[in-house]
């Protein structure tokens, strides 16, 4: 079965189209009116080898809230409906992603329970040209819809563009492991509740 599909999301205040293959090679092909956001995005797409498109325009003249929050919504709601049943899938996933000075650590579980734990201070109010505060409200937006609980740590780092790539690369990479499937389970859920 592909798991791959599309997402649209269009408000008052946004307009996100989002494609997902979570089993691609980590080909992206993203546009927001926030280049570091891209930045950010295609790291996790490349690392989590998901083949991963994104078209978002929103009302940033206000300021990038909406934008920001709305493309983490529309991503975890794209996870959502890629991954189906999720009969099969391994579930939860971890990864500790060291980037020069920065390392930073990401668990998830894919439980039906939205969940954020965001513990990652940073220093300056901008990364590039991304409202660093935003970056948790990303995480918020993604956990609610996709239903996920996320565990993030910035356990070290000096340069703030380098503690947000590994948070990202991290993320792909703990998202790669949780949707993967596990071929002694194909057709039974990862829960002993018998529900997700």
């Amino acid at each position: 079965m592909l798991r791959k599909t599309s997402f649209h999301r269009k408000t008052k205040e946004t307009d996100i189209k989002i494609e997902l293959n979570i089993d691609g090679k980590g080909k992206t092909d993203i546009l927001t009116p926030i280049p570091f956001l891209d930045h950010l995005l295609n790291n996790f797409g490349k690392h989590g080898l998901f083949d991963l498109n994104i078209r978002a325009k929103g009302d940033i003249e206000i300021d990038q809230h909406h934008t920001v929050e709305d493309i983490g919504i529309c991503l975890g709601e794209v996870f959502k409906k890629a991954l189906g049943d999720k009969k099969g899938i391994n579930r939860s996933g971890y990864f500790v992603f060291p980037l020069d000075e920065a390392l930073s650590v990401v668990a998830i579980d894919i439980s039906g329970r939205a969940f954020l734990n965001f513990n990652c201070k940073f220093k300056k109010e901008k990364i590039g040209d991304l409202d660093s505060d935003l970056i948790k409200e990303f995480f918020w937006g993604f956990v609610r819809h996709l239903e996920a609980t996320l565990h993030i740590r910035a356990l070290d780092g000096e340069n703030e563009h380098h503690k947000a790539e590994s948070i990202f690369k991290a993320f792909g990479k703990a998202m790669k492991m949780a949707c993967s499937k596990e071929k002694r389970i194909l057709k039974e859920l990862p829960s002993t509740k018998g529900l997700i």
